[in-house]
């Protein structure tokens, strides 16, 4: 009689712990992917933000200051683009576009202030105008700072090496 009872007792039990659940619909999700493009007005309102943050050789910290290709990498960091945190990283990066073909968002390549084999400054343009355009970058010359130049100025027409655009697929 107890054994009928323990096992009574644990039938109830075993059959007490399964529930029947209703079958929930499948919903199906399509993972679509959205293709977005950075606006380029937006990476200048973001970099000029940065106007006048002093120049720091070798950083990328806006709190402390940037080197040029610090702040180029910061700015587009920004916008979930990861380019190289050194100039010279630059020199065979992108196919170099014509003058007439520069955009605000682009980003000039300099050769090195005395050698003319490295890349030695960068800079994002700001204003469009082929040669004549206007670019934001980290100076390390009379400036010290983050700061907007043209690039029709001898100094940087004659180390001009090429324009790149890193935002277009």
């Amino acid at each position: 009689m107890r054994s009928r009872l323990l096992l009574f007792l644990l039938s109830v039990i075993l059959l007490s712990s399964f529930t029947l659940k209703k079958r929930e619909p499948q919903i199906v999700v399509q993972n679509i992917k959205i293709d977005t493009e950075i606006n380029r007005d937006s990476i200048i309102v973001y970099a000029k933000k940065y106007l006048g943050t002093p120049y720091l050789y070798a950083s990328s910290n806006p709190k402390k200051g940037f080197d040029c290709s610090g702040f180029v990498s910061y700015v587009f960091s920004n916008f979930g683009l990861t380019l190289p945190r050194s100039s010279s990283g630059y020199k065979n990066l992108g196919k170099a576009l014509k003058p007439e073909d520069f955009k605000v968002g682009d980003i000039l390549v300099f050769y090195g202030y005395k050698d003319r084999t490295i890349v030695g400054h960068l800079g994002i343009i700001c204003e469009a105008n082929g040669m004549q355009s206007k670019f934001i970058h980290a100076s390390s010359g009379k400036a010290q700072q983050v700061t907007i130049t043209s690039l029709d100025t001898e100094h940087y027409t004659k180390r001009f090496y090429k324009c790149i655009d890193v935002l277009s697929k």
